[in-house]
């Protein structure tokens, strides 16, 4: 029986002192003054802590640690992204109020790889960018766990839809938000595209009723326009509603521009006026301009001769 005990001495006293061995005294066997060793699922899950956090970007400024760790494990419970058994998915939530991020960590590092898949997802009215933290080690990660979100979860569940809404990645991904519920893809598109043609759309939509939740995604052919087109759509009334229009990859909190150029509120006009004035008959060849001149402009011969 001797073999499941442990014979303890010292330089100068030879005794003999049996000590079961149980995980309940490792800590009496070691050197006075020593760390206490820590536990082995201590170790583990310091040792995969990079693998099982995601960065969540663009929180608006009332986002808390409870709201951030509720909302994220109702979702993943929601697209069946829970491998870890029943519970919360998330167990810890660590924001940065002054910047607008968290990292939100979850149970495993498979269901922090499914948590990627949320990426653009609408928390408290603003899209949030989910990423990989900045410790996050890819080589090291693949041997802890999957480092792709499962291609079975349930993301229309949220009202992300593959390939569209969170796949539209990059920094020129446009959300667009305030649509009124009434209006359709085409007109929607239609005022998108008075700034030149999308290579990528996606207007989210209620599963169960198909109806419209009131916000879309989009990307233009021409990057370029990204900017343009966020300036000029911004803040447009529609109805009861105004218009959010920005960079998906922007905080709720980004400011305005503090004046836009006169191209930008042309294009606005013209925008306006193509969704909500419909053509009647052939269009008048007649253009009539308001406000584009003064009097003093007028009264100036060289000003008079150039106009």
């Amino acid at each position: 029986q001797l073999d499941r005990y442990i014979l303890l001495s010292t330089p100068d006293i030879y005794e003999l002192a049996l000590f079961p061995v149980t995980s309940f005294n490792f800590g009496f066997l070691q050197p006075f003054g020593a760390l206490p060793v820590m536990p082995v699922q201590a170790m583990t899950q310091q040792a995969t802590r990079h693998a099982r956090r995601v960065y969540v970007g663009g929180l608006s400024p009332t986002a808390n640690e409870q709201s951030v760790a509720t909302f994220f494990s109702h979702v993943m419970a929601a697209i069946g992204g829970n491998t870890a058994g029943p519970g919360d998915a998330v167990v810890n939530v660590y924001i940065n109020h002054e910047k607008k991020f968290a990292f939100v960590e979850m149970r495993s590092v498979e269901e922090a790889s499914n948590a990627m898949a949320l990426d653009g997802i609408i928390f408290e009215g603003a899209p949030v960018k989910v990423r990989r933290p900045s410790d996050y080690n890819p080589s090291l990660a693949a041997t802890l766990g999957p480092s792709q979100p499962n291609p079975n979860l349930n993301l229309a569940a949220v009202g992300l839809t593959p390939g569209s809404a969170g796949g539209l990645e990059g920094p020129d991904r446009i959300f667009v938000g305030g649509l009124p519920y009434y209006f359709t893809e085409a007109q929607i598109r239609e005022l998108l595209e008075s700034f030149g043609p999308l290579r990528g759309f996606d207007l989210v939509k209620d599963r169960e009723t198909g109806n419209s939740k009131g916000y879309a995604f989009c990307v233009y052919q021409d990057l370029s326009v990204t900017d343009i087109a966020c300036a000029a759509l911004n803040g447009i009334k529609m109805g009861d509603k105004t218009l959010t229009v920005r960079r998906a990859n922007q905080g709720a909190t980004q400011p305005k521009p503090e004046q836009e150029s006169i191209l930008q509120h042309a294009q606005q006009q013209i925008a306006l006026q193509r969704l909500i004035l419909q053509p009647q008959g052939v269009p008048t060849k007649v253009v009539c301009l308001t406000q584009a001149l003064n009097v003093d402009d007028l009264r100036d011969d060289d000003e008079y001769e150039d106009i």
